[in-house]
């Protein structure tokens, strides 16, 4: 008799984190790798954060406080927010994982885009779930088409704006239109891991006044890009006080360490470092966008901070081809790949390094 495994798992696959730099160092006998593959902060994270880190070091014995207190507090002073509408997880992917098994039962239909973050639609399959996958439109969401995908059926729907991997987002007219049109039965997540880096007036920067009106919607977001804390693994959802409620009931204890707490403090409070950041990060596109036009490749506008582009090859054999240079992109798709903006010196050292392989 052989072990029995759920059948919801049986068609997912592992996911692949890119290859180290000290492996490709190794690989390809390199004395310097610049990964630009996973859309972290060039600048790091604030001294502040640094800081509360050091601080903390002392105290690695005492197991973190589990309500994430101090954390929600913080919070919801920045954001004029209750406390209670706060949920800090260990990263986005802890907090996409919560919802799914919060929400999703066998059987129920989950609208996604077809090229989104992944782990919508992984851990809509794990609970059972059938994903209903609406393609992009010019590598941008297509409310409109998500809406026709609506049926009784349907219990979630996944928003990212800006997206990952392409970097595009939708407006605020688009987003109000969809959320008064969507049943109330229906939860919709809305992702803003990107939001610190949009440029563009007609975003939905304050995307929390909805959360009254639409007691339904969920708004998600992160410390891991802007704010650079990525290898802490925290971020923060905000809903109405029964989803938080109803999300906290399954969320593991002590699910966000003591360092990631603090540093997450500390940064929340360090205005110029985003500041700073959101400078380094649209100079850093602007280089991209020239010389992607003088190379003749096209690429999605992006309002985060990577760009995804079409190099008019095998996406597969470039990352290969750079990667043995001492560069780490992203190969996505097709002839796409993604690069992540870096500072100046790695932008150039990228670009030069893509010119030679094209």
């Amino acid at each position: 008799m052989s072990i029995e495994f759920r059948p919801q798992i049986q068609d997912l696959v592992a996911y692949k984190p890119g290859k180290p730099i000290d492996d490709v160092k190794k690989e390809y006998g390199l004395d310097r790798v610049i990964k630009l593959a996973s859309n972290e902060n060039p600048l790091g994270c604030s001294e502040n954060a640094n800081n509360a880190i050091q601080d903390a070091l002392s105290h690695l014995h005492i197991y973190p406080d589990g309500n994430s207190t101090n954390l929600k507090a913080a919070i919801a002073d920045k954001f004029n927010i209750k406390p209670s509408q706060i949920l800090p997880s260990s990263g986005s992917d802890e907090m996409v994982d919560q919802i799914s098994k919060t929400f999703i039962q066998e059987g129920d239909e989950v609208i996604m885009a077809d090229i989104t973050f992944p782990r919508y639609i992984s851990t809509c399959k794990m609970m059972g779930g059938i994903p209903v996958i609406v393609p992009l439109l010019n590598h941008t969401y297509d409310l409109a088409g998500m809406k026709e995908k609506i049926t009784d059926k349907t219990r979630m729907i996944w928003l990212c704006n800006p997206n990952n991997p392409t970097g595009t987002m939708f407006t605020t007219d688009i987003l109000e239109d969809f959320l008064a049109s969507v049943p109330k039965d229906i939860v919709i997540i809305y992702d803003e891991a990107y939001r610190e880096f949009v440029t563009r007036k007609d975003y939905p920067q304050n995307s929390l006044r909805y959360l009254e009106k639409y007691p339904n919607l969920i708004v998600m977001r992160t410390f891991s890009k802007a704010y650079g804390l990525a290898a802490l693994r925290v971020g923060f959802t905000i809903a109405s006080e029964e989803i938080i409620d109803h999300i906290n009931r399954i969320r593991g204890p002590f699910n966000v360490n003591t360092l990631a707490q603090v540093a997450a403090i500390a940064a929340l409070d360090d205005d110029a470092f985003i500041e700073k950041i959101y400078s380094v990060n649209k100079e850093g596109k602007e280089f991209f966008y020239h010389n992607f036009d003088e190379l003749g490749l096209e690429y999605a506008p992006s309002e985060t901070n990577h760009v995804l582009v079409d190099v008019k090859r095998d996406a597969q054999e470039i990352f290969v081809e750079l990667q043995k240079r001492g560069v780490i992109v992203r190969p996505i798709y097709g002839t796409f790949i993604r690069v992540s903006v870096g500072t100046m010196e790695e932008n150039t050292i990228f670009v030069n390094n893509l010119k030679d392989v094209l």
